[in-house]
């Protein structure tokens, strides 16, 4: 495994913003094959001091095609109303299932959702390749000497 996260690790925006609200959040499912490990960081912004938030992993065997996307047992966390502007992780480690994702629970009061990402890694061979859709860039440097950026 290389200790390079550029390089290890696979990229990809899973939920962009979500306005102030008191509807769920699914995220887009991650195609976890080639890799063991996803971890899903979710950004929320402002939280209404009443709301009742949560998130969770799913999981389906074709992306909700034909198989649903269940909740996987244990992986609920609440996030508390005064987390404004903070993260929360939520790491899955060899899943059932091939693919997977972040549902973000949203009740009794509004609560924004900045961004969702996923960090897919334990790799089956590397380097990989990011989401070529969600993210534009990506460089890796080893050592670099000062100078002009």
């Amino acid at each position: 495994m290389s200790s390079n996260l550029t390089r290890a690790a696979k990229l990809t925006r899973v939920s962009n913003a979500a306005a102030a609200a008191q509807t769920d959040v699914n995220c887009t499912g991650v195609d976890m094959k080639g890799f063991r490990s996803v971890t899903f960081i979710v950004a929320f912004g402002a939280i209404d001091p009443t709301a009742v938030t949560s998130i969770k992993a799913q999981q389906s065997d074709d992306d909700g095609s034909t198989d649903a996307y269940s909740d996987l047992e244990g992986t609920s966390i609440s996030v508390a109303a005064d987390d404004d502007n903070q993260l929360v992780a939520l790491e899955i480690d060899e899943p059932l299932k091939r693919y997977v994702r972040c549902v973000i629970d949203r009740g009794t009061a509004d609560a924004v959702v900045d961004s969702v990402v996923a960090l897919q890694y334990n790799a089956h061979s590397e380097p990989v390749t990011h989401d070529s859709t969600t993210v534009v860039a990506s460089e890796y440097h080893h050592a670099p000497a000062e100078g002009t950026a």
